[in-house]
Order: structure tokens, then sequence, then C-alpha cells
């Protein structure tokens, strides 16, 4: 027979070990809210400089003003209009494609200061418009988002005239019909840039256009577009002159047209009206570690 005092040290060993259990079990548990905690620290500390970086690059252009053709500075993408104004909530194509070229410096060292990786992407609201990314590929689970609904330019830079717009006109077309600008160009401009009117697809076959020259001898006619987009170089006639300034007529108030000047090597596929256009967008940032 077991006698008490062999009695009572099993009773303290099974003690003891119920209260190891206890205390295993609470430290476990106190190791997990511990781990949740500082993950959702993590995370909200991600959203909130995910979310600041974003802001700050749709609403600034960024310093120098021309920071994208040295490389060096602090990268933003907002626009700049021909005033010299911020548009807040913006992203210049441009801009974003430069940023695209360096992103390691610009932006896992000098932006996240390679704390993070991270991905932009453009995507703008008409389907016709590719949409845009740069940095690394999505490779966590553990991905934050930021999205902000802004304005984009993708080729807006190489617009002369927008027929949405007053213009002049050496015809006196009253504008309340027709929409006419001018612009003038050199010969030596063909040699390394092509010229186009651009039209939208919904007006391309209900627009009737004139192209001429102040210096002109006879009337041109009314053609009819029938197509969204009209090469220029070959309809310009410089009279034996270096130069030459060039009126566009269409009989349609607002036309919407835009005139543009782009270089030989520019990408055909991308002619399209609403490529010159500003444009709503999706901006997207996401970042992980």
């Amino acid at each position: 027979m077991m006698d008490n005092k062999g009695s009572i040290t099993i009773e303290i060993t099974v003690v003891l070990l119920i209260v190891l259990l206890i205390f295993g079990a609470i430290l476990s548990s106190y190791e997990n809210t511990t781990d949740k905690i500082t993950k959702t620290q993590e995370k909200k500390n991600m959203e909130i400089l995910t979310s600041e970086i974003v802001d700050n690059l749709i609403n600034n252009p960024g310093v120098p003003e021309k920071w994208f053709e040295y490389d060096k500075g602090t990268p933003g993408l907002a626009i700049t209009n021909e005033g010299g104004e911020i548009i807040p909530n913006s992203v210049s194509y441009s801009k974003l494609a430069s940023l695209g070229k360096n992103y390691k410096k610009l932006v896992d060292e000098q932006i996240f200061k390679s704390k993070l990786y991270s991905s932009m992407e453009l995507i703008p609201n008409k389907r016709l418009i590719s949409s845009v990314k740069i940095g690394h590929d999505d490779e966590s689970d553990n991905i934050f988002s930021v999205n902000r609904l802004v304005k984009c330019d993708f080729y807006k830079k190489y617009v002369l005239k927008d027929f949405q717009n007053d213009g002049k006109c050496n015809h006196n077309h009253n504008q309340e019909y027709h929409s006419c600008n001018y612009f003038k160009v050199f010969k030596g401009n063909l040699k390394s840039s092509d010229y186009y009117l651009l039209i939208d697809s919904s007006e391309k076959y209900d627009l009737k256009y004139i192209v001429d020259t102040t210096k002109a001898t006879k009337e041109n006619y009314w053609e009819n577009t029938m197509s969204d987009k009209i090469y220029l170089n070959d309809k310009i006639n410089f009279y034996d002159d270096t130069s030459a300034i060039v009126f566009i007529h269409f009989k349609k108030p607002q036309a919407k047209a835009v005139l543009v000047n782009i270089p030989k090597n520019f990408d055909k596929n991308k002619l399209k009206y609403d490529y010159f256009k500003t444009n709503e967008c999706q901006f997207i940032l996401k970042a992980w570690y």
C-alpha cells in the first residue's frame, strides 16, 4: 500500500503538470496575440506609408522641374499645365515611364528605403487605351494596395491644337458652325516630325475639313474625313518658302479632333484620338515585404 507521503507526492506532481500546461497555454496564447498585434501594426504602418506615398506622387510634379530627364531629385507624377499650375490628383504618362526606367534607384531605394517591394499601374477608364505597369511582379500573398482616381495625359504633350477650344480662321468662318485653327511649320520640321489630324471615332464619318495656307492661290473644297487619322505632311504647300502658316477648318463646331506633331519613330498603333486627350484613370500602387 502507498503511504500518505507517496500519495502527496503524486498529487503535487499532477498539480505541477496542470500548472505547467496552463502556463504553456497562456504563454502560447500571449505569443499568438503579440504576433497578431505586431502583424496588425505592420499592416497599419504599411497602409499609412503607401497611402502617403501615393497622395504625394499624384499631387506633386517633383523636384527639380525636369527630374525625369536627369534621373535624380525627388520624383513626382503630377501634371503641370501650360500656365505652370499643378493639376491635383493627376499622373503624367511621360513621368511614369521615366520612373519605370530607373525604378530601383528612384522608388525602391529613394521612396521605400529598400524596405518594401512595389509596383505601380495606370489603368485608363477608356478601353481603347492600354494600361501601363512599372515596378516589380506581385510575388507575395500579403500585398497592400492603394487605388486613386486620377487625370492622365498619355501623349497630350504632342498636341498642337485641340479643335474643341476656340481658334482663329483666315476665311472668317463663323465659329458657331465651324472649328478652325492654324499652326506654323518649317520645311525642316518634316524631316524629323509627322503632322496628323486625329479624330474621335464617333465623328470620323461625319466631319468635313479643309487644309490650306495663307498663300493658297485657289480655293480648296471641303473633304470628308472618312478616317480617324489624316496625314498632313503631304498636304502642306510651302510655295517655295522655308515655312508656311497652315490653317485647318472643320465644318462643325467644337469638332472632336486634335492636331499633333509626333516624332518619325512614334508608335503608329497609338495614333488614336483618346491617347492625346486628358483621360480618367485608376492609379494603383501595391507594396509588400
